[in-house]
């Protein structure tokens, strides 16, 4: 069971005073595996966009009029470092590539190669069998946006890749 770091917004937000500061020092503050709880008195739909960008998850809960539990969490499969935050955003792929089972740097000329032929905003989704560190820089030296991460097994990566 994870350990629940709580911060009962209410009192501030009675206070006239605004809780965002408080809020990201709590969840800069947590230690891995730890539950950031938030209790407020209204849904905070505005929080779930910005905390998603930090790389957090969560559930809500309503617990009678008008107050909310909002338990923030870093999922276990994490982005890759670098990755886009705003990729839950884009558009859906227009291509698929299985790289699985091709050697370096194989794959990461297939992506780029694929990438380049992708309309501005076009994501195209890759199957590989390890993190393709190398292609990292290649993508953002083309102006292109990544979100990757491993599968729940370990056992390949997955990579969604942006036209800029």
């Amino acid at each position: 069971m994870p350990e629940i770091v709580t911060l009962d917004v209410r009192p501030i937000i009675a206070g006239g005073e605004e809780p965002f500061a408080a809020i990201i020092s709590a969840a800069d503050a947590l230690a891995e595996g730890q539950v950031l709880r938030i209790l407020a008195p209204f849904r905070p739909v505005p929080l779930f966009r910005v905390m998603e960008r930090r790389g957090f998850a969560w559930e809500e809960t309503a617990l009678g009029a008008p107050d909310w539990q909002v338990d923030f969490h870093i999922p276990e499969q994490r982005l890759s470092d670098g990755s886009a935050m705003e990729a839950a955003g884009w558009a859906a792929p227009s291509v698929t590539l299985d790289l699985t089972g091709l050697e370096p740097p194989q794959p990461m000329m297939r992506i780029l190669a694929t990438t380049e032929t992708l309309e501005p905003g076009g994501v195209l989704f890759a199957l590989l069998d390890r993190e393709p560190v190398f292609l990292f820089p290649q993508l953002k030296e083309r102006g292109h946006q990544w979100a990757g991460n491993h599968d729940a097994d370990g056992t390949g990566y997955r990579l969604l890749v942006r036209h800029g």
